[in-house]
């Protein structure tokens, strides 16, 4: 018998040493982040608007309409960071809605005040699941500053995500495994937070909210 999945935990696709997480953009946003691998090559990249990022393929794909939702989602980038890096994001989190002892507690936002959702997972067909994801929202300003400098590596999964619409048109049927053998889902594992004021900035371990 399979181990329930944790209602807050963090899946991803990682290396020992990187993590990737995704974020939707316009094409020439796009275009020349991925041209100079810097988010920033465009002047229409702006480090003073919030921008949120998320390590769930499925999450992405669902919030962008597989990139066909709209012009400033049409490119969907992999963003790839070191762990500590990513970590580092996370203690600086500030979850959109505290438990009650919590919410005299003002220190997320002289930390940085990065955003932390956990919204309903969905799975590549975009059926809701019964467990959370987490969405990271970086602030604009210094903190968004210094991100665009951890991003190690930029590229464009735009085709990726079209193509396994494709396949889920044509073929309703299909199953995750097959198309993780056709490359068209990542291998995404489990993210040990092991830091228990990390922990608690994310509201990991709080009760199950009621569906």
């Amino acid at each position: 018998m399979s181990t329930p999945t944790p209602y807050k935990q963090i899946r991803a696709l990682h290396t020992p040493r990187t993590i990737t997480l995704y974020q939707a953009y316009n094409h020439p946003i796009a275009s020349a982040a991925v041209s100079a691998q810097s988010l920033t090559a465009s002047p229409l990249f702006k480090t003073t608007r919030m921008t949120w990022i998320k390590p769930s393929w499925a999450w992405m794909l669902y919030r962008s309409g597989y990139s066909f939702k709209d012009a400033n989602q049409s490119r969907i980038l992999a963003l790839t960071m070191s762990h500590e890096d990513f970590l580092w994001l996370l203690s600086q989190g500030v979850v959109s809605h505290r438990s009650p002892e919590e919410k005299g507690d003002q220190g997320g936002k002289k930390l940085g005040g990065v955003r932390i959702q956990w919204d309903p997972e969905r799975d590549v067909k975009m059926e809701r699941l019964g467990y959370r994801s987490i969405q990271i929202g970086i602030p604009g300003g210094e903190v968004c500053e210094r991100w665009v400098g951890m991003v190690k590596k930029i590229e464009d999964v735009t085709d990726k995500a079209r193509e396994l619409k494709g396949v889920i048109d044509e073929r309703p049927e299909v199953t995750v495994g097959e198309l993780k053998e056709m490359g068209l889902v990542p291998e995404e594992k489990v993210f040990e937070i092991e830091d228990e004021e990390v922990r608690k900035r994310l509201g990991m371990d709080w009760p199950v909210e009621p569906e």
